[in-house]
Formats: structure tokens, C-alpha cells, sequence
């Protein structure tokens, strides 16, 4: 049963309440912002929850099982509180989210409704939407490994065992040209083969997305450079001179492991595993029926 000041108690039954909602998000940047569906602006806790955002929220679903709690704030996206570039870097990904019910003529009567992390964010326009996951979300994910032929470790981590860092794995290079919001030409990448960095991860480590990650889509060799296509578009506008380290990529599949990582001893997927054709194949007088590997 949640817990609720006395003096917020006695206000929730008095006739008339001025209560108003208040969200603090937490990102992992360190960066904390608030936002409240008041008129005027409202401090505690050494936050201070700003109205310019305009901030709305829907109504709070809350359940006594395990089933996900979910619930959404939606904002204006302004510069003084929430900014689009920041939004559209990922910034606000998994988001630690805090919604309060609070008394806004006296904050220290106030009650935490809820514990999350932000969900999907999508833009409309000039505003934002932002779904907020409830604890219980981090239940309702698969977990355990799936019988399949691609390997199922991430490229570098313990079960993988391969060195990223490795100077045959990891190149550093900076954009010489821009084709396009995802598209750029590279130098750098001159001794690395094409294909090398496809399905690899890219660190930009100067210019407006400093410190900002990225998914590599395909890396070809281009008469004069590299160029390098990425998932999704930057947060922030590519220049000519970003700089960035990028590590090889990792098609999941046995051959790759083996030819290109030598690392096939680790390979954490099921590459001689039958396909469906084999439960339903029968013998035939033309076959060789030897008991031999298919």
C-alpha cells in the first residue's frame, strides 16, 4: 500500500485540492530535467520542474500483478527545456523517470506515484511523446539462449572473447565528404578491406555528436575514400573533419567467425544444426543412404 503524508492526506479531502503533476528524468548522462503540468515553476528535492515544456501527461496505469504499468508525458520541444537534437540522439533512451502528485502550495506535501524508464519516443511536429515503462517492464523480456545458426553473443564481450581493441579490429578516421543525413566519405579506412566495418559500431569522437554511438550499416571502398553508411541518422548534423573510431562488424554467421576473427572454438551458435528440410526428408533409391552428414 503506498504511503501518504498526512498534511497531502487532509488537503486530498478538503474541498477544493491545487495539486499538480510533476516528472523528473534522470538520463544517463547525468543530466536530471523536470517538468510539471503547473503554471509556474515548482522546486524540491534540488529539482526544479519547469511548466515551458508544456508538459501533459496520460493517465497513470498502475496493476497489483506483474503485468507493465505504462503511462506517457507528452512536451513541447523547446530549448529551454527539452531539445529536439538531444531527443533525436538518443539522449533520453532508458531514462530514469520519477512521476510526483504534488501540493503546488506547499511542495512538501507531495506523493511519488511512480518509478520508470522511458519507452518509445517519437516527435510530432514540434512536440514530443514519451512512454513511460514500469518497473515491472524488466519482467516482460525473453531471456535464455534460442537454438539457431547465427551466434548469439555481442562482438567483443565474454562469451565472444574477441579483442575489438585489437589493431586488426578497431580503425580511426574522419569525414571528408557528406552524400547525405546517413551517408558520408571517410579517410582513415584505407588499409581495412571493404565490408570490414559493416554491421560494425561507431564511436564519434569530435564534432557536434561527440561521445555519441552509432550503428554501421555498410562500409565499400569509393575511388578516393570509404564511404560509410549508417542506420539511422546522426543526432546532430555531420562536418566535413568529425572525427570517429569505428570496430569491425560481425555477420553472425560460422564462416565469419572462423575466416575472419579466427574465433570459430567460441562461436556461440548452432551452425550444423539440421534445417527444416531435414524432419520431413525421407530416403531415396538415388541417394547415396550412408549415414553421411547433410
Amino acid at each position: 500500500m503506498r504511503a501518504i503524508d498526512p498534511q497531502l492526506s487532509a488537503h486530498l479531502e478538503c474541498g477544493a485540492t491545487t495539486l499538480a503533476t510533476c516528472w523528473k528524468i534522470a538520463r544517463a548522462d547525468g543530466a536530471v530535467l523536470g517538468f510539471t503540468d503547473h503554471d509556474r515553476a515548482l522546486s524540491f528535492g534540488g529539482v526544479v520542474y519547469e511548466p515551458d515544456a508544456g508538459a501533459d501527461g496520460a493517465a497513470i496505469e498502475s496493476s497489483a500483478d506483474l503485468s507493465v504499468d505504462n503511462s506517457e508525458i507528452e512536451g513541447a520541444l523547446s530549448s529551454a527545456a527539452l531539445a529536439a537534437d538531444d531527443l533525436a540522439a538518443g539522449l533520453y533512451d532508458d531514462a530514469a523517470v520519477e512521476i510526483w502528485r504534488v501540493n503546488w502550495e506547499d511542495v512538501a506535501q507531495r506523493m511519488l506515484l511512480k518509478r520508470g524508464v522511458i519507452g518509445e519516443v517519437a516527435r510530432e511536429g514540434e512536440r514530443f511523446r514519451a512512454e513511460i515503462r514500469g518497473a515491472s517492464y524488466a519482467l516482460d523480456r525473453t531471456v535464455g539462449r534460442v537454438y539457431q545458426r547465427g551466434c548469439d553473443a555481442v562482438l567483443g564481450d565474454a562469451r565472444c572473447g574477441v579483442d575489438v581493441a585489437a589493431a586488426a579490429y578497431k580503425g580511426a578516421g574522419a569525414i571528408t565528404g557528406i552524400l547525405d543525413d546517413q551517408r558520408f566519405l571517410a579517410s582513415g579506412l584505407a588499409a581495412f578491406p571493404s565490408g570490414w566495418f559493416t554491421h560494425g559500431a561507431l564511436l564519434w569522437t569530435a564534432g557536434a555528436n561527440a561521445g555519441a554511438r552509432a550503428h554501421v550499416k555498410a562500409q565499400d571502398k569509393n575511388a578516393s575514400a570509404d564511404a560509410v553508411s549508417l542506420w539511422l541518422p546522426a543526432g546532430k548534423p555531420l562536418q566535413i573533419g568529425d572525427a570517429f573510431t569505428v570496430t569491425a562488424g560481425c555477420d553472425k554467421r560460422a564462416e565469419t567467425c572462423k575466416a575472419k576473427f579466427s574465433n570459430l572454438v567460441n562461436f556461440q551458435g548452432f551452425h550444423l544444426m539440421p534445417g527444416n528440410d531435414f524432419a520431413i526428408s525421407y530416403p531415396l533409391k538415388a541417394d547415396r543412404n550412408d549415414g553421411g552428414k547433410r
